[in-house]
């Protein structure tokens, strides 16, 4: 094994050098899930020569007294390394075929340097669970006859029921399991057994799917489905298809932002490309940024797409493993999921779609820390393929690419049927009336507005990006608020569960009967969330049906299908939710979308906040007037001259966007400088705040590192600072946000620092390139 070098040293995983000469002709270049910058060269006997291979798992002596490791195999080479170190053997070659092909191991290479993280820990990540642990598969035995040639001479005398089990082999033309051919044979696997030491029939073991490992839910072939009737596009779509088509039709790399208002027909746009590509033999990934549209989304391309895979959080490591396998043996023709699905391992890949690619949904925040929108540019760029990105409102990084000509801009400004757009209207709770002895959530002139709806049989849908029942709960004689035990962020109360819990890490406890610092009864549960919303208006809306959409309610497999199938049916005539009713959902019959609290997000210490304002509001927007009756929306908000709620009352995304630039572009903040955060974190404050102010020490000998590399040192460095949320999950936690208008530079400087860094024992750090979450 060669020396370590590494990103993060771990010192009980040093080798001690003991030089040894190893007869080998192949050595494998060997990869961990660890943060580790370099590979590790181990011999491969020659009992396994036959087995090892590029994109195969291994088993390794790893780490201080050589534990079996599980490793990815990423180079195979006759060339022996010259090292002082003991070059160790692989003990086991895990895979049978490689599970990562050529093209993924390129990405997966990519990210490991652009996100500063071991390739190791990328590879693990791509990976899933069910297909490292051959979850959904079986080992069985199965027999066949052996050739003419192969027989032994003489041939052995068999009983009729050998000779029987036999020739029911023959007939069935195919490798049988030995338990499948007793049954058919109706005789004892002792009789196979006899027919496999007389030398007739050859028995081998192979791996095959069990009953839990092949979903064929969604996968079923639709060749057989009933032609839908055709769709005439209108004037929109045949223009920004055109380009599209031709692209599809001379390959390439071509990345395409679809900037199409809601209701423009963006989903016929993505399904006519689609189909495309499968007619050229090619697969297609499709990403959606929510669980709940997977099976609207579904529902549309069955029986225009070919075989479906669908790939998100619901399914079992088995059911994972499972499509994952017939992804890669060219089962499936589209790929549909969320962010871990622009990872299908697809043999010919022709097209990659990206619904609603501004979403944040699509940042993963856990190692390795990546964009999949960032990541589905750079696999289409890897193996020339056109890249199909929509929204009607895009990200501010990939409007800003379209006005460097790094995007093509497909423009559709209408909505489908020349429907116009919903009037929206800005209800200033500032001068609402109130009433008298209970707070409402819902405003007068929107409870008017929503009767109107129902006596007029239209439907609802009520949006407050909050969920529980009170977002949190005072001391009145005090003022302590619940806190979590392990982090700095109030506690919500959930009414059903009758519990306080932390909406981060997941702690719960019983509501206080007493304040727990002051010991006097005055807890009072103040803030709104969805679970007393819906509360409010079964009481002022009795006898309509109201269903509530967020991660409370929607937690069980088939909960976001039932919900939206008996919507769509017209059994619920209200919908509340959190930002997952917001995006994608087509109901033409409703009339009505009202915005509870439009502020929730506005004044967060981001950056971004209000980007993903505007994109929320415009996008639940875009839910009402899609049938023949129209609709309207009302936005109730305390700050209703805030630009970005100004603007989305006007559908006006071009101009929010020109002022959004410009205000990032004064601050040197994304699209216009890049930018990474690095975090310090450990679970003792002392510790942490040491090391942080040494890392800073760091930083500026990096700087200095890249000023002699680069010439220059266009680097500003904000730091160290608590983060917003400073004891995060029992961490104490500072960060550093290093900005800089070259990639390059800032990569540089980070990799200084993770060389020079050598955090102590018990503190941790953690890099975030473009990160999203500030907090």
């Amino acid at each position: 094994m060669t020396a370590p070098n590494t990103l993060f040293e771990v010192e009980n995983e040093r080798e001690l050098p003991k030089p040894v000469s190893v007869p080998a002709t192949l050595f494998a270049d060997i990869v961990f899930d660890r943060p580790l910058d370099h590979a590790y060269t181990y011999a491969v006997p020659e009992s396994l020569v036959a087995k090892i291979g590029v994109g195969k798992r291994v088993e390794v002596p790893f780490g201080k007294g050589g534990k079996g490791t599980a490793g990815f195999c990423v180079r195979v080479t006759d060339v022996q390394p010259t090292s002082s170190y003991e070059i160790k053997s692989v003990a086991r070659v895990l895979d049978d075929d490689a599970i990562v092909d050529e093209h993924l191991m390129k990405l997966t290479r990519w990210m490991a340097d652009y996100y500063l993280c071991g390739w190791g820990q990328v590879l693990h990540a791509v990976v899933p669970a069910g297909v490292r642990d051959n979850a959904g598969t079986r080992v069985a035995s199965f027999v066949e006859p052996l050739p003419k040639e192969k027989l032994p001479n003489p041939l052995p005398t068999v009983t009729p029921q050998q000779k029987a089990a036999l020739d029911k082999l023959k007939k069935e033309n195919r490798p049988l399991e030995v338990l499948q051919l007793a049954r058919l044979a109706k005789c004892t696997t002792g009789v196979v057994a006899g027919l496999i030491k007389k030398g007739l029939v050859r028995k081998f073991s192979e791996r095959i799917e069990t009953p839990a490992g092949t979903p064929d839910t969604d996968t079923e072939d639709q060749s057989t489905t009933a032609p839908l009737a055709e769709i005439v596009l209108n004037a929109d779509q045949l223009r920004v298809w055109e380009p599209l088509r031709n692209a599809l039709e001379t390959g390439g790399y071509h990345p395409f932002l679809l900037h199409g208002v809601t209701g423009s027909g963006k989903t016929e746009v993505y399904l006519r490309a689609i189909e495309e590509v499968v007619k050229q033999g090619k697969e297609v990934i499709v990403l959606v940024p929510e669980i709940s549209l997977t099976p609207q989304t579904i529902s549309r391309f069955k029986g225009r797409c070919g075989n479906l895979a669908v790939l998100h959080s619901h399914l079992t490591d088995a059911e994972r493993g499972g499509y994952w396998r017939r992804v890669a043996t060219g089962h499936i023709q589209v790929v549909v999921g969320a962010r871990s699905a622009v990872f299908a391992p697809t043999r010919k890949l022709g097209l990659i779609v990206i619904d609603e690619e501004h979403e944040n949904s699509f940042k993963q925040e856990s190692t390795p820390r990546y964009h999949a929108r960032d990541v589905a540019v750079m696999r289409a760029r890897l193996e020339g393929i056109p890249i199909l990105m929509g929204s009607a409102t895009p990200s501010l990084e990939s409007w800003a690419n379209a006005e460097r000509g790094n995007y093509a801009v497909l423009s559709m400004p209408n909505r489908v049927a020349s429907r116009p757009l919903p009037a929206v209207k800005l209800v200033d709770l500032r001068h609402e009336p109130k009433t008298p002895g209970k707070h409402y959530a819902i405003g007068p002139t929107l409870e008017s507005a929503m009767r109107k709806t129902l006596k007029e049989k239209g439907q609802i849908i009520l949006l407050l990006n909050r969920r529980g029942f009170s977002t949190h709960v005072h001391c009145e004689a005090c003022g302590h608020v619940a806190q979590c035990a392990h982090c700095d962020l109030a506690m919500t109360f959930h009414r059903t569960k009758n519990s306080l819990m932390c909406h981060y890490c997941g702690f719960e406890t019983a509501p206080f009967q007493k304040c727990p610092a002051c010991s006097q009864p005055a807890m009072r549960y103040q803030g709104l969330g969805t679970e007393k919303l819906q509360v409010e208006i079964e009481e002022k809306f009795p006898g309509n049906v109201c269903q509530r959409m967020d991660s409370d309610t929607m937690s069980k497999p088939g909960s976001h299908q039932r919900v939206l199938d008996a919507f769509r049916d017209g059994l619920i005539q209200i919908l509340v939710g959190t930002q997952m009713i917001a995006k994608g959902l087509d109901f033409p019959n409703v009339t009505l979308v009202g915005v509870v609290n439009a502020d929730v997000g506005l004044h967060l210490p981001d950056f971004r906040s209000a980007e993903r304002t505007f994109q929320l509001l415009a996008q639940v927007a875009g839910r009402a007037g899609r049938g023949e009756k129209g609709g309207q929306v009302l936005v109730q908000t305390f700050t209703p001259d805030h630009p970005c709620i100004t603007l989305a009352s006007h559908h006006n995304y071009g101009e929010f966007a020109k002022l959004e630039l410009v205000h990032r572009k004064q601050h040197k903040y994304p699209p216009y400088e890049r930018l990474a955060r690095l975090i310090v974190r450990s679970e003792k404050e002392e510790a942490a705040a040491t090391f942080a102010d040494a890392l800073a020490g760091t930083f500026k000998e990096a700087m200095k590192r890249a000023t002699t590399a680069q010439g220059q040192a266009p680097v500003r460095l904000l730091g160290p600072a608590e983060c917003p949320v400073f004891r995060l999950n029992n961490f104490y936690r500072f960060h550093f946000q290093i900005q800089s208008d070259s990639s390059a530079v800032l990569h540089e400087v980070l990799r200084n620092v993770l060389t020079l860094a050598k955090p102590p024992s018990g503190v941790e750090f953690q890099v975030d390139i473009d990160p999203y979450s500030m907090l």
